[in-house]
C-alpha cells in the first residue's frame, strides 16, 4: 500500500488502489460494515461480506455492484453467535488457499433488553462481540500470515512491506466497562448497557493483547482497534427496544441523525485502520470531534485505564480460549 502522509482530515481519497488485496468484513450487510465494504470495493479490493443473513448480504453486494460495476464482492454466511458457523466459515476461507490481507471484526450486538444466549449458551453480547471474533481471528490467522509473507513490494528500489492486519471495532462505551470475571456471562445479573460496555472493553483489550502476542512471536501482522464515534447506524436506531425507550428513539430520530455520525463517517476509522501506512500496531483510532462522538478527522483515540491492564487482558485471553475451545 502506498504510504500516506499525516493530514488534518483523512478521507477515502487517501486510500490507494487495493487491487489484489482481500478483505473480510463481518456484519457487512448494513451500517458501518456496509459503508466500509463499499469504499474498499470501489478501490479495487476483493471483499468478502461475512453476514449472518445471506439474503441481506446479497442485497448489499448488489448495491455495491451498482456503484462499482466490476466490484469483486462475495457473500459468505457467518453467524458469530455460533462457534460451529465460525469454524465452518474459517475452514472455507483456508481451504480456498486465498491470502487474507485484512480481517475487519465489525459485527456486533448492542444492548438487547433481555439476556439472550448464543447457540453455544453464552450471553449474546459477550458471545458474539467477543468470543465469536476471538475464534474467527484465531482460525484465520494462517491466511493473514500467508498474506504478510507475500506482501513485500519494491518501492523505489527499497523493500517495502504492506502489512496484513486485524481491525477490531470497539466503542467509546468501553470507558464505562469493567471485566467481571465472576459474571462474564451476566448470569448473576444482566444490565443491557453494562454487558455491552464490558464486551466492547473486552474487544479493545483483545486487540491490544493480540498485538502484544504477535510482536512477541515475531509476526509482522498488525492488530489495530477503532471506534466509529457514536454512529447513527441500524444497531443504534433499530435495536430491540420497547416501551418508552422505543417511543423516545422514534420521536428523536431526526435529531439523533443530526447529532451523531453518519454510517459513512463512522466507517472512516475502520477504513483508515485497514489501509493507511501510518497506522501502528496496538493503536486505537477514532474521530476527533466533540467528545469523540463524531467528526471526519481520524486520530488516536482515548483509552480508559482499565483497557491497559495487561494482567486482566491475559486472563481474559485465557478465558476466551477455554470458553471457545480454540487455542490461539
Amino acid at each position: 500500500m502506498a504510504r500516506t502522509t499525516a493530514i488534518e482530515e483523512w478521507t477515502t481519497a487517501n486510500i490507494p488502489s487495493l487491487a489484489g488485496r482481500h478483505f473480510i468484513i463481518t456484519g457487512a450487510n448494513s451500517g458501518i460494515g456496509y459503508q466500509t465494504a463499499m469504499v474498499l470495493a470501489v478501490r479495487g479490493a476483493q471483499v468478502t461480506l461475512a453476514c449472518r443473513d445471506e439474503t441481506r448480504g446479497n442485497a448489499a453486494a448488489s448495491a455495491i455492484r451498482r456503484k462499482a460495476v466490476n466490484a469483486d464482492v462475495t457473500v459468505a454466511q457467518l453467524d458469530l453467535a455460533s462457534l460451529l458457523s465460525v469454524k465452518s466459515f474459517a475452514e472455507t476461507v483456508l481451504s480456498s488457499g486465498q491470502d487474507l490481507h485484512c480481517l475487519i471484526n465489525n459485527a456486533g450486538v448492542m444492548a438487547p433488553p433481555k439476556r439472550l444466549e448464543t447457540k453455544d449458551g453464552f450471553e449474546l453480547q459477550f458471545g458474539t462481540n467477543v468470543l465469536g471474533h476471538f475464534a474467527l481471528t484465531a482460525l484465520l490467522m494462517p491466511a493473514l500470515e500467508r498474506a504478510e509473507a507475500a506482501n513485500y513490494e519494491k518501492v523505489t528500489g527499497v523493500a517495502h512491506k504492506s502489512t496484513a492486519r486485524v481491525v477490531t471495532v470497539a466503542s467509546i462505551a468501553h470507558k464505562r466497562g469493567r471485566i467481571d470475571f465472576d459474571n462474564l456471562q451476566s448470569k448473576r445479573g444482566y444490565s443491557p448497557m453494562a454487558s455491552y460496555a464490558q464486551s466492547k472493553l473486552a474487544d479493545l483489550m483483545f486487540a491490544f493483547e493480540l498485538d502484544r502476542r504477535l510482536r512477541a512471536a515475531g509476526s509482522n501482522v498488525l492488530s489495530v482497534a477503532v471506534h466509529p464515534g457514536v454512529a447513527s447506524t441500524n444497531l443504534f436506531r433499530n435495536g430491540d427496544y420497547h416501551g418508552i425507550e422505543k417511543i423516545v428513539r422514534d420521536a428523536l430520530g431526526p435529531v439523533i441523525g443530526a447529532v451523531l455520525n453518519t454510517d459513512r463517517a463512522g466507517a472512516l476509522s475502520s477504513l483508515y485502520a485497514a489501509t493507511a501506512d501510518t497506522v501502528e500496531g496496538g493503536g486505537y483510532y477514532g474521530p476527533q470531534g466533540l467528545f469523540e462522538a463524531r467528526g471526519k478527522r481520524i486520530g488516536k483515540a482515548k483509552v480508559a485505564a482499565q483497557a491497559r491492564d495487561g494482567a486482566v487482558a491475559s486472563r481474559l485471553w485465557q478465558d476466551c480460549e477455554n470458553l471457545s475451545g480454540i487455542k490461539f
